[in-house]
């Protein structure tokens, strides 16, 4: 149905109304004066014959020759023409003693004129009818006429059409004020109706601000009571839904900070399977667009067949369940998942809710301690059973052989100095760890430059062994807060690494740069490289890309994670790049402090 402004239903009823009220009003009042006036020419008319009767009542009686005939019509004649009437004498028979507008002679007998008839039977007659005789319609009013015991009859009568141009007149000024009096009315109509209307139109603009969000805004009370009601009403019930929005966009942003703030990632289905909420946790572990995915099938928002399995099990289960996957992309990650379904207040089932804890640092770090265990294990078996097996010889009388209790003691020997080294660097490893986590590392301004100097030093007579060349560089400002023995031990493990894998007659560069946020110092060498599947691991503990040459070399497998450790207790990153053959680039990143 089309719908129309209210003052369009009000004011055509309205108007409606008042033109049928005027019409049957004029309509009424036009019968009515049209019937007054013909009564009151019909009394007028009877009032001419009573008076015309007296004027020739005389003459009737008395008229018996042609000249009193004819002194009888001259006197009808001139009253006729001074009262503007057609005045008939008529005798009982029908036969016309004289007439004011026609030659009696020539006359038809009128007896059988209803009029006539009236009059003739003593009443006075009343008609309106065509008259052959003038060939125009008359009003007829005929009375009896009594002289001298003679009965005779006096007719009036005036053309109809001068009564029809009175009546005409008349109608006409009542259509015109009847036309006026609606134009007026229609106007007053259209003002009252906009009078009565224009508080719900003020009441409209409020409620649209109402829709728009503006609860705040209150209606206009109009004086009228009905609309001043249900404006009050309207501004009450926005009052307690402004109350009730505020509190469910205050618990709505309880629960978006709720969800966002924890890093299980959290997501919630309807009963067809389709997202309805995900917070950013989830959505950054599945790689997903939280704003994308709502409303989405699980189908079409996640990829993964297991994840969707595990949502249709949670869906159909009538108890939370839980799980683990693992996703493959980019990596693997491990995810633990608890899904519960979800239901309505009245017990109806509405969907499923998911919770999903990545697993993945866990995991590594138990890979890690487990591979750290194992590589402690085996770094530190390795020399206890070498100096275990060599004591037993010696015990077994080797220690009688002076040339092979030597060489066997000195085996002893290194194997001893070997695993003092690794329990040194094991320790060095839990009091950087233990200085970065209780916040107590010493750190001052130093020249960075004269620290790469000093572990340039360190390290020069391996350097020379190999004939190797260690040259430094330093660019723009150079200094930094640091733990100068620290950065040292880092650099020199880095530097001594640079050496043992470089063939003879290389060089080995190190160089520190100012950046914009801090200082980078680099170590460079053209040594073998390393393979790009070792470098994600290569800063572990215990992690060796070739176990029996750094063996050989007299490694510990702990100075690469020892220089990590002292690396990020000075808030800085250690990164390294490197391409087999072509050698290796260990880069350490320092931010600027204070």
């Amino acid at each position: 149905m089309k719908r129309r402004p209210l003052i369009w239903r009000l004011y055509p009823s309205y108007l409606i109304i008042t033109i049928l009220s005027l019409f049957m009003v004029t309509w009424y009042a036009v019968n009515y004066m049209g019937e007054l006036y013909l009564q009151e020419r019909s009394a007028d008319l009877e009032a001419r014959a009573k008076l015309v009767g007296h004027s020739i009542g005389p003459l009737i009686t008395g008229a018996q020759s042609a000249r009193d005939m004819e002194a009888l019509n001259d006197l009808c004649v001139e009253l006729g023409r001074e009262t503007n009437t057609r005045i008939t004498a008529i005798q009982p028979s029908g036969v016309v003693l004289c007439d004011s507008e026609e030659i009696p002679s020539r006359m038809d007998n009128h007896s059988d004129r209803p009029e006539i008839r009236d009059a003739l039977a003593g009443q006075t007659g009343t008609t309106i009818r065509y008259s052959y005789t003038l060939k125009t319609t008359f009003m007829y009013v005929a009375i009896p006429l009594v002289q001298d015991e003679n009965l005779s009859v006096i007719r009036t009568s005036v053309p109809v059409s001068s009564l029809e141009v009175v009546l005409r007149n008349a109608r006409l000024r009542l259509a015109v004020g009847a036309l006026l009096a609606m134009i007026l009315s229609s106007i007053v109509s259209l003002v009252v109706t906009r009078w009565i209307i224009r508080p719900l139109g003020e009441m409209k603009k409020g409620i649209e601000r109402f829709a728009s969000g503006d609860l705040s805004a209150r209606l206009p009370i109009p004086d009228t009571d009905e609309f001043a009601t249900l404006a009050e009403e309207m501004n009450s019930m926005a009052s307690q839904l402004d109350e009730r929005m505020k509190a469910i966009v205050h618990q709505r942003n309880e629960l978006e900070a709720v969800l966002s703030s924890m890093v299980e990632g959290v997501i919630a289905f309807d009963g067809d399977n389709r997202i309805i909420t995900i917070n950013h946790a989830a959505a950054n572990i599945l790689d997903l667009d939280p704003e994308h995915v709502a409303g989405k099938s699980v189908q079409e928002a996640i990829r993964n067949t297991d994840l969707q399995a595990f949502i249709e099990r949670t869906s159909s289960a009538s108890s939370p369940i839980e799980g683990e996957i693992v996703l493959h992309a980019d990596g693997e990650r491990f995810l633990q998942i608890h899904g519960t379904p979800l239901e309505a207040s009245g017990g109806e089932r509405m969907g499923a809710l998911l919770v999903l804890n990545d697993l993945t640092r866990i995991r590594t770090l138990e890979r890690i301690r487990r591979d750290f265990v194992a590589n402690a294990s085996h770094e530190i078996r390795t020399p206890v059973t070498s100096i275990k097996g060599f004591v037993e010889t010696l015990l077994e009388g080797a220690i009688d052989d002076p040339e092979v209790a030597h060489r066997f003691l000195e085996i002893i020997g290194k194997h001893s100095d070997r695993l003092n080294a690794i329990v040194e660097d094991l320790l060095s490893l839990s009091r950087i760890e233990r200085e970065a986590e209780d916040d107590d590392m010493f750190l001052e301004r130093e020249n960075i430059g004269e620290v790469i100097e000093e572990a340039v030093e360190a390290c020069h007579v391996a350097a020379d062994a190999k004939g190797i060349t260690v040259r430094s560089n330093c660019r723009g400002e150079s200094s930094a807060f640091i733990n100068r023995s620290l950065l040292v031990q880092a650099l020199i493990n880095l530097i001594d690494n640079a050496i043992k894998y470089s063939e003879a007659d290389r060089e080995v560069l190190v160089q520190c740069e100012s950046v914009p946020t801090g200082i980078t110092v680099s170590v460079k060498d053209n040594g073998c490289g390393i393979a790009p599947e070792h470098l994600p691991r290569l800063f572990e503990r215990f992690y060796r890309v070739d176990k029996s040459r750094s063996r050989d070399l007299g490694g510990t497998g702990l100075g690469l994670s020892i220089v990590k450790h002292i690396v990020q207790s000075h808030g800085g990153k250690v990164d390294v790049s490197s391409e087999p053959g072509k050698g290796s680039v260990f880069t350490i990143y320092l931010k600027n402090q204070g």
